[in-house]
This record gives structure tokens, sequence and C-alpha cells, in this order.
């Protein structure tokens, strides 16, 4: 009887582990929805319920970037996880791509579904969005969690490799033809990156709400490029997290959940 139990239990536990592994984040019927704002549509999911938390992705993904967040947050906020312009299942008829273009699109998504206010977690152009949707629109941010965000395109937002690589990048491709829709979106997402970001350090200070600026400590952002963006921001503290890349959302994501989760919830302490 009790080895009957123990192989009822351990099937169940593994339904419910297969069940969450499952879902298809990004490409989920049962949660996705398209909002039409500011002349496209945008692909969204939405998880839970409470307060709500919007998640911004990095650049050429979509919502799939945060399988490993959303079952977390889900359980206390209302996540609403969006692929950006261009990107993922979101469209963009247009022929140019900006951070302020983003950041406006989704202030007036949140506007659409009738929210005043959200807490924002947003990585590598994800984490530039977050920012600059708070500098333009700073009552619409509770608090912010950026990991991996740059203010400039060139070496010193950007590790020197990575920026070389870049370069070298452009200068194979520039001349090529596009005439597919994919082909000039990832063309004008790569030109997102190459051109931009180019916000001066002195206009993070609009930013008035509690933020959370993060890099691991070999990412591909330079660490004195990221606290250089703490330092800027009235209301911001800097975690630099250990043995970590680019993606510390992945690297160390049960870390990554429950330190953002206390840093939205009370008052903060970094992890030793």
């Amino acid at each position: 009887m009790e080895k009957a139990i123990c192989s009822l239990l351990i099937i169940f536990l593994s339904s419910i582990i297969y069940g969450q592994q499952s879902i298809p984040y990004g490409n989920n019927p049962a949660a996705g929805k398209y909002y039409e704002v500011r002349g496209i549509k945008l692909y969204v999911e939405t998880y839970g319920s409470g307060k709500p938390l919007l998640l911004i992705h990095g650049n050429g993904g979509s919502i799939s970037a945060f399988r490993d967040n959303i079952p977390y947050f889900e359980k206390k906020y209302k996540v609403i996880a969006v692929d950006s312009r261009a990107q993922g299942k979101s469209t963009d008829p247009g022929d140019s791509l900006s951070f302020e273009m983003m950041a406006d699109d989704f202030a007036a998504l949140l506007k659409k579904m009738g929210i005043d206010s959200a807490y924002v977690i947003g990585w590598s152009d994800g984490g530039i969005n977050a920012l600059v949707l708070a500098m333009r629109h700073p009552e619409m941010v509770i608090k912010l969690a950026s990991t991996g965000a740059n203010l400039t395109p060139d070496s010193l937002g950007i590790v020197p490799w990575l920026w070389k690589e870049m370069q070298k990048q452009y200068t194979q491709d520039k001349d090529k033809p596009r005439t597919t829709v994919k082909e000039k979106n990832d063309w004008k997402i790569f030109m997102l990156d190459y051109n931009q970001p180019n916000i001066p350090f002195s206009g993070l200070r609009a930013i008035r709400c509690p933020s959370l600026i993060i890099c691991g400590d070999h990412d591909l952002i330079p660490i004195e490029h990221t606290t250089k963006i703490f330092q800027a921001i009235p209301r911001a503290y800097l975690w630099v997290v250990p043995d970590s890349g680019h993606p510390t959302l992945i690297q160390h994501r049960d870390q990554f959940n429950e330190t953002v989760e206390e840093f939205f919830n009370k008052p903060f302490s970094l992890p030793k």
C-alpha cells in the first residue's frame, strides 16, 4: 500500500512539474491576446492576478525569455508579458525603431488594459525600455528592475569585443537587399542596438521610482557602465550578480526572482 501511495505521489508531482515546463510561454493561446496600440499590434500574455507586473524582453527576443520567471511571479502578480514591436508575434509596418517608440507602446498598452501603473522587469533591451518608460512616463512605473541595460551604443556601453563584432556585422550586411518582412525587421532590430540608445546619464534623473539596477559580474555590459546608471538615478540600488553573465534572470533564476520580489515588496537589502 505504501509503495502504491508513493508511486501515485510521484506521478502526481511529475504531472505538476511537467505541466509547468510544458506551458508554451510566448505561444500560449490560453493566455495570449493582441492589443492594437499606436498603429501596431502588440502580442501579450497575462498570467496570475494581483498587482500588475510588466515584463519586457531583450533584442530579437520574445515572451519566452521569461519562462523561468513567470511561474514565480504569477503567484502574487498579474504578469503582463509582451512581445516588443517587430519582435516575437508583435507587428510593426514601419521602417524605423527606437526605445522611445517602444516605451510609448508599453505606456499605451497599460492604459488600454485599464492599468494606471505597474511594476516593471526588463532584461537587456528590455532593461533599457524599463528605464526609458520610467523617464517618459514616470507616473506609470511603481518600481523597476533593469538588468543588462546600457545607455550608449559603443565600447563604453558594451564590452569591446562585442562592439567590434557588431561593427563587423554592420559592414558585412549593410548593403544586402531585404525584401521580406522578416529580413526588414531583423535588420531594423539589429540597427536598434547598433545606433542606440543615446541616453545622457543626466536624463535618468527624471526617474522617480525606486529602481534596482542589475548586471552580471561578467556581463556584456561593463560593470563601470552599470554603476554609472545606478549613480545617476535618485532612488536606485545596485546589484552585481556574482558568477553571472548577461542572462542573470536565467543563470540565477531563483536568486533573481526572490531578490526582485523582495525589492518590490519591502525595505530592501542586497544579498551577500
